[in-house]
């Protein structure tokens, strides 16, 4: 999952101050669903009106923001009322969409984006994946050396590692040591010998862009 957290509540407030007319969009895969941009919309109410910021606040919910098939409700929204401005709780990418499709409104993102991670505990993400576009995950016990090293190395470990933990922080796990042990306990040590090339970093130009086979010439068009 994408993680992400809602920027400042005065940085946002500081934000959409001088706008009357507002419309905070909802992203059920983000941190700002329903329920959230509900609490959010409340407490910039709040927050305005004892700033004498006189503003109409009104709210929408997408199932996803980076998909235009979801936006038929956004779209019903925008012919009912002309927004002076419009705040988003999707991540980065779902933010950038809005504004290209609605290229005529000012778009602000309600959240900053951090990282690709996962559950770890309730309440806790922790990042497991840069996106890099060259997966070594088996050949490494499903352990990624790119993200989980604080180095990033793809042949480890360094000369920092001290009893399994990182020398950036004593609470971090050596990622070469996860590594050993994971192959270690799947029979294929010998996974640990093979030396990598460096990374591809052509793989990770920006923007990428990714084209199903079956679209290919209508891309091309």
């Amino acid at each position: 999952m994408i993680v992400a957290e809602q920027k400042p509540f005065e940085e946002l407030k500081a934000t959409l101050a001088e706008y009357k007319k507002i419309l905070i969009v909802g992203c059920v895969c983000m941190a700002g669903g329903e329920k959230e941009v509900e609490i959010l919309a409340s407490m910039l109410k709040m927050g305005l009106t004892l700033d004498d910021k006189g503003s109409e606040i009104d709210i929408v919910t997408l199932q996803r923001q980076c998909d235009v098939e979801f936006y038929e409700p956004l779209d019903t929204k925008l012919k009912e009322k002309d927004y002076d401005v419009i705040l988003s709780t999707a991540c980065g990418a779902g933010v950038q969409f809005l504004a290209g499709k609605y290229d005529n409104k000012i778009v602000f993102p309600a959240l900053n984006t951090r990282f690709i991670g996962v559950t770890e505990q309730p309440g806790i993400w922790g990042e497991r994946c840069s996106a890099c576009g060259n997966c070594i995950l088996g050949e490494t016990g499903g352990v990624c050396p790119i993200t989980i090293c604080a180095k990033g190395l793809v042949n480890g470990p360094c000369g920092g590692t001290n009893k399994g933990k990182c020398e950036v922080s004593n609470e971090k796990d050596c990622a070469w040591t996860l590594i050993y042990r994971r192959l270690e306990k799947l029979g294929k040590l010998d996974n640990i010998k093979e030396i990598f090339p460096p990374k591809k970093f052509s793989l990770q130009t920006k923007p990428a862009k990714v084209v199903h086979e079956a679209y290919q010439q209508l891309d091309k068009k």
